[in-house]
C-alpha cells in the first residue's frame, strides 16, 4: 500500500478509469488499459494492455480475427505481466462482462500467475443492466477508500436519468428504434442499451436489458422496418463509424427502410459513449434523447457525440 494508506491502482478497462477519475481518484492511478483516454489526462500513464489484432482492419475482418483467436482459446488482448509487477499495484480494476470489449478477469489471473509475494487485489466489475453500473461506481469507491463519494455520485447519476425519463414520458410518440454495434456482421446492442433507448422515449425494436449484444439478420431488420436508426459500433469514433457504414450502403435492403428513406438515421460515438458501462452512460441518454426527441432535448452533444447520416453516404 502507498504512503497514508492510499491503493496504488492499475484500471484495465476505459469505464472504470473514468470512474476512478470521477470519484477524485486520479492520482491513485499508476497504470492504464490501452483503451483508456479519458480524460485526457490519463494517457500520460503507461498502458498495461495491447490488442492482438490489428482493429484499423474493417469491420468483418476484425469479427474474422476476434471468432479465430477465441476458436483457438486465445485472449483478444495481451497483458503485460512485467509491466504490471513494476508498478507494484494494490488494486487491478478488470471485468468479466465480455472478452472482446476488453480485457478480462482471466487475462489478468494468467498475467499474475507467476507472481510471488504480496499479490494486488482484483477487483472485477460484470455491469449488464443500468443499476449494475451505478453499484460498480459504489464498489469501485469502496475499494478506493471513498465510499460516501460514490453513493453522491450514484444519486447524483440517477437524478439526472430520472429528469431525462420524465421529460420524455409526456412525449406521445414512441419511435421503434435499432441501435446497430457491429455493422458486418449485423449486431444489435444488448446489455443497457435498451433500457437507455427506453429512458429516452423511443421503442427498443432488437436486443433486450441485461443480455448480451445479439446478432441480427437482414431479415429482421427489414420486418423490424425501424422509424429510427442509431449506429454505434463497439470501438469506433464518429469519423470511423461513418466510412464503415457504406458496407451498409451496399447492402439492396438499407435504401428501402423506413428510418434511411426517412433521414433518420444516426452515427454516435460508440467508443466514448455507449459501450462505456460508466458514468457517461448518462451523455449516452443525453445523446439518444436529443435524437429521438429533438424538439425537446438539447444537450449539446450534436456533431461530437452524434451526427446525422447524410443520404449521399454512399459511394
Amino acid at each position: 500500500m502507498s504512503k497514508a494508506g492510499a491503493p496504488r491502482v492499475v484500471s484495465l478497462i476505459a469505464s472504470a478509469t473514468e470512474m476512478v477519475c470521477a470519484l477524485g481518484g486520479e492520482e491513485l492511478l499508476v497504470g492504464r488499459s490501452h483503451e483508456c483516454d479519458v480524460p485526457d489526462s490519463v494517457r500520460r500513464l503507461p498502458a498495461c494492455s495491447a490488442p492482438r489484432l490489428d482493429t484499423d482492419r474493417p469491420s468483418p475482418e476484425i469479427d474474422r480475427s476476434v471468432k479465430t483467436l477465441l476458436e483457438q482459446a486465445l485472449s483478444v488482448y495481451r497483458v503485460d505481466a512485467e509491466a504490471l509487477r513494476g508498478l507494484r499495484p494494490d488494486l487491478i480494476i478488470t471485468q468479466t462482462l465480455c472478452e472482446v470489449c476488453a480485457v478480462s478477469l482471466r487475462d489478468v489471473e494468467e498475467a499474475l500467475f507467476s507472481w510471488t509475494g504480496s499479490r494486488p487485489a482484483l477487483l472485477s466489475l460484470q455491469p449488464a443492466r443500468l443499476d449494475d453500473v451505478w453499484d460498480d461506481i459504489v464498489r469501485v469507491a469502496e475499494a478506493l477508500g471513498v465510499a460516501e463519494r460514490g453513493r453522491k455520485l450514484r444519486a447524483e447519476l440517477e437524478r439526472r436519468v430520472q429528469v431525462i425519463a420524465k421529460r420524455a414520458s409526456r412525449i406521445g410518440a414512441r419511435p421503434g428504434v435499432a441501435c446497430i454495434e457491429w455493422i458486418d456482421p449485423l449486431m444489435a446492442a444488448g446489455n443497457w442499451m435498451p433500457e437507455l433507448v427506453t429512458l429516452a422515449g423511443g421503442r427498443n425494436l432488437f436486443g433486450d436489458a441485461g443480455r448480451h449484444s445479439p446478432w441480427m439478420s437482414w431479415e429482421q431488420l427489414v420486418a423490424a422496418d425501424p422509424e429510427v436508426i442509431v449506429v454505434l459500433p463497439c470501438g469506433f469514433d464518429l469519423e470511423r463509424t461513418e466510412r464503415e457504414t457504406q458496407a451498409l450502403w451496399a447492402r439492396p435492403e438499407w435504401g428501402a427502410l423506413g428510418a434511411v428513406r426517412g433521414g433518420r438515421v444516426y452515427l454516435a460515438d460508440g467508443h466514448l459513449f455507449f459501450n462505456r458501462p460508466g458514468p457517461r452512460l448518462v451523455e449516452s441518454l443525453e445523446i439518444l434523447a436529443e435524437i429521438l426527441h429533438p424538439s425537446a432535448f438539447s444537450y449539446g452533444h450534436e456533431g461530437t457525440g452524434w451526427r446525422r447520416l447524410p443520404a449521399d453516404s454512399v459511394g
